[in-house]
């Protein structure tokens, strides 16, 4: 049975979910809408589907079963909302919006109208990763102590000025943090549980924009763990994402979406030998080459579908992240360490 897609969008992000949904056996792209037409016309020659230009045509062609909402983060929710008024299910591009109230809206209409909600939070589909969760889940590391997860990317002066949303507050949110760093911030709360409080700065170091291309956050975790956060889009020349996790029992490495090191007391055998590292090269580009990632996203949302199961990252799990992201700004603005709910 085919299943037919929507893509929301003609951006960069929009040309990965084009890719990726060509990859998955029995999906097919059905349309495609963005305010951009000579962008849309070319996604739409190069991979199928109708293009449009208004927003309720699209929504309203047919068979159309599900969208990708790959637009500004700002307007995720707002058209969210409306494909799952129409009975579309919807898989949205992180963050899940730019405030929890607008996320909690989206969350809310597609309880109600009885639709799957995912965000496309891609490692947590990484073989690596899942690894790592699953030993921490298992207690190898023991009794947790420390996160340190570095994000130091450089964004050349171009791929803020030639955008419209990046680095803005009314439709980006925030800057390297929301933007880059919240793929980060959403792998250590899915490792590493919930957040109690948080403590923070951040400045733009290098570029022209309203917001943050600089951050530095201290996390309590309910566990007991302290965790540092660095966010930057201002490093040159961009170095890989590294996330260590330490416990009592010894601490594991991550590099590229790679285990670079388990360095236990009592190793498990299928901790002895890392697998391929992400062949993206998000330190010191947006583009996404390999669609491997997305691809999982997609086929797992799909499943839930089919099953009516839950999504490996739901609505309310890509909430989480962007309450943490909410709470690291209200710290750096107020300077003070800010409680969590």
């Amino acid at each position: 049975m085919t299943t037919y897609i929507g893509l929301i969008g003609g951006g960069n992000i929009s040309e990965t979910h084009a890719r990726a949904a060509r990859g998955v056996p029995g999906v097919e792209i059905a349309a495609i809408y963005g305010t951009n037409a000579e962008k849309v016309a070319r996604l739409s020659r190069e991979h199928g589907g109708k293009p449009y230009s208004d927003f309720d045509q699209f929504l309203d062609h047919r068979p159309m079963d599900l969208v990708a909402v790959g637009s500004p983060s700002a307007m995720h929710a707002t058209q969210g909302i409306a494909a799952a008024r129409r009975g579309l299910h919807v898989l949205t591009e992180k963050p899940i919006d730019i405030t929890t109230e607008r996320a909690d809206a989206l969350i809310s209409e597609a309880d109600k109208a009885g639709i799957k909600l995912g965000v496309f939070f891609q490692d947590r589909c990484k073989p690596d990763i899942l690894r790592v969760k699953k030993a921490v889940y298992e207690g190898v590391l023991g009794r947790p102590i420390l996160v340190d997860a570095r994000v130091k990317w450089y964004r050349p002066p171009d791929y803020y000025a030639k955008s419209r949303w990046r680095g803005t507050r009314a439709l980006d949110g925030g800057g390297a943090l929301i933007n880059q760093a919240v793929h980060t911030v959403d792998l250590m709360l899915w490792l590493f549980g919930d957040v109690v409080s948080v403590q923070a700065s951040s400045k733009t170091a290098l570029h022209t924009i309203e917001v943050e291309d600089t951050l530095i956050a201290l996390v309590h975790f309910a566990n007991g763990a302290l965790g540092v956060l660095q966010a930057a889009t201002s490093v040159y020349p961009g170095y890989p994402r590294r996330l260590e996790l330490t416990g009592s029992l010894g601490t594991l490495i991550i590099e590229q979406d790679r285990l670079l090191a388990a360095d236990l007391r009592n190793p498990t055998e299928d901790l002895l030998h890392g697998g391929d590292a992400d062949l993206n090269r998000s330190a010191d580009s947006p583009v996404v080459s390999d669609t491997r990632g997305h691809q999982a996203v997609l086929e797992d949302f799909l499943e839930a579908i089919q099953s009516n199961t839950k999504p490996r990252c739901d609505g309310r799990e890509g909430r989480r992240s962007l309450a943490l992201v909410e709470a690291i700004y209200e710290a750096c603005r107020t300077r003070k360490e800010v409680f969590c709910n």
